[in-house]
């Protein structure tokens, strides 16, 4: 994989760069969050006029057929500017399952609608009491004739509160774990507001009427490879946001005077910058990694383990660097960096936390040979 992004990935960058530098700064973007939504459609029309929406779709599901490289220079520019549009959540993610899983008639349905930003999608997955992975789920499928319904609980079920249909994974009474698609109105939403300003909701299903995305068999592959994908992605947007954070932080070092002199000037907060900016790039490599997989067509989830690990180190050291150089000021509404340590912290908790992916590849240390030196 070549690391340097070409002409039209740089193109793609500086616009994405531009719309949200132009319709998030710090007080607009507080403003959209404290509203119902919690996110513009006017930025996410915006979105879809650029083709964002639809990057990662096939152009025969009326996407633009781009590879993981442009959906992640995306993504990294939404963490960037902390953008609340839910693209992960209610394009990629449920998007990607479709494509995988769907059959033709469901992916001409749905895939152009999502591209377009006419249509939002939420993947409700996570049951409540249940650590990430989930293997076990308690929502079950059962089937009337040549439909199913459902019946169970999914919580949390990131920005689906807004979702117009959901992508719902559900076991089986053959004891294989379907997807089914459920109309948003099927169902009972009890929405919700996360600490880092962003939207869910904990979805009850009773005997919800459903239809199987795709034709019968275990989904759990496909789960696990959209998955795999989408850590990549929550790695992706933690590095825009802790390239942001120390971006702040360093500028304040520049500007805040201490004895007469500039912070920056002293010498063991110029070396904790330093250190900050180590925990960026060690970030920044594990990201392109996890990019890389999935560019040589691997959905291994050690890799994305290896990478989530890694980054949720990262960013825990630049955010707590952030929030102590900024003093008492770090931590208020009013300015930015307390916003972004929020969101790295949530990003930290989203599929799996660091003893997760710990224990994902301690149980695969059995895989490896011993080496000696």
């Amino acid at each position: 994989m070549d690391f340097e992004l070409t002409d039209e990935q740089i193109m793609l960058r500086d616009t994405v760069r531009d719309l949200l530098a132009r319709t998030y700064d710090p007080e607009t973007r507080l403003k959209v969050t404290d509203t119902e939504l919690g996110w513009s459609r006017e930025v996410w029309g915006q979105l879809a006029e650029l083709g964002v929406l639809g990057l990662a779709f096939s152009e025969e599901d009326g996407g633009m057929g781009a590879g993981p490289v442009e959906t992640m220079v995306v993504l990294e520019e939404v963490g960037r500017r902390l953008a609340p549009e839910p693209l992960l959540d209610a394009v990629l993610l449920p998007g990607s399952l479709v494509a995988r899983v769907g059959s033709a008639a469901q992916r001409q349905r749905l895939l152009p609608d999502l591209a377009a930003g006419e249509k939002l999608l939420a993947f409700a997955h996570d049951e409540p009491g249940t650590r990430w992975p989930a293997t076990e789920l308690a929502t079950t499928a059962t089937a009337q004739g040549d439909s199913y319904v459902l019946t169970g609980v999914k919580n949390p079920v990131p920005h689906g509160d807004c979702a117009d249909e959901l992508v719902v994974s559900a076991a089986l009474p053959n004891g294989e774990v379907g997807l089914f698609l459920v109309a948003a109105d099927a169902v009972t939403r009890k929405p919700f507001k996360t600490f880092d300003g962003r939207r869910g909701a904990q979805i009850e299903f009773a005997s919800a009427p459903a239809e199987l995305l795709g034709e019968s068999g275990d989904a759990r592959t496909a789960i696990d490879e959209a998955i795999v994908a989408a850590q990549a992605a929550l790695c992706a947007e933690s590095l825009g946001a802790m390239e942001e954070s120390l971006r702040l932080t360093t500028e304040y070092l520049k500007t805040r005077k201490q004895f007469g002199v500039t912070l920056s000037k002293f010498q063991t907060l110029s070396q904790r910058a330093a250190d900050m900016y180590v925990s960026l790039e060690l970030g920044r490599s594990m990201s392109q990694y996890a990019t890389a997989a999935l560019v040589d067509g691997g959905a291994d989830p050690v890799i994305a383990s290896r990478a989530r690990l890694q980054v949720g180190r990262s960013a825990r050291h630049i955010g707590q660097e952030a929030i102590q150089m900024h003093g008492g000021i770090g931590i208020t509404t009013e300015y930015p960096v307390s916003h972004y340590v929020a969101r790295l912290t949530a990003i930290g908790r989203t599929l799996g936390g660091d003893l997760e992916h710990v224990r994902v590849l301690a149980d695969r240390v059995a895989d490896h040979d011993l080496v000696e030196i």
